[in-house]
């Protein structure tokens, strides 16, 4: 697997990229040739921060943790990807099969200042595959946010699913 390592507003030693690359090496057997992990590094407010991106045949993990070492964090990003890989292992296999995933994409610079008092906005782009709400929903999860832009397979319309603060999912979609 393909290791990307980034480091925000820092430097990262080399040691601390070793310990990383033993520790993460373990997701070799889960993936196939082709796959790419980006391992991002930073500091916010004091405490270090981890980010850690799988991308592998259009299906993309992710997990985020911050600790007082960059150790401990990576040890709890590794232990949340594996808990994402293990839960949605056998929905996996299944849609593996049908090719239903997309590759979403970060910007890695996509912080901007277009006015005053918008700041730090993000941009991500990714592109759009016609998949099913259940497809949605699955990915949504295993990329551990709250909504997820789709295009319906049935209708082609650009959709969006989200998770509801009581339990469930929500649906939206345009008249």
């Amino acid at each position: 697997m393909k290791m990307n390592f980034t480091a925000r507003q820092m430097r990262v030693f080399d040691s601390v990229k070793e310990n990383a690359e033993k520790k993460l090496a373990k997701f070799d057997k889960f993936f196939k040739d082709g796959a790419e992990m980006d391992i991002t590094f930073s500091m916010p407010n004091g405490s270090e921060m981890v980010e850690i991106t799988i991308r592998s045949q259009g299906i993309v993990f992710r997990a985020e943790e911050a600790a007082d070492t960059f150790a401990t964090a990576i040890d709890s990003a590794t232990e949340a990807l594996e808990r994402q890989i293990r839960k949605n292992k056998t929905r996996l296999q299944k849609k593996l099969k049908s090719d239903a995933f997309t590759i979403i994409d970060d910007d890695l610079n996509g912080d901007n200042e277009e006015e005053e008092y918008v700041q730090n906005v993000r941009t991500k782009t990714f592109p759009f595959k016609p998949m099913g709400v259940e497809e949605a929903i699955l990915q949504m999860n295993m990329l551990g946010h709250d909504f997820f832009v789709y295009k319906d397979a049935d209708t082609l319309e650009t959709c969006v699913v989200y998770r509801r603060k009581h339990g469930g999912y929500g649906l939206i979609v345009p008249e």
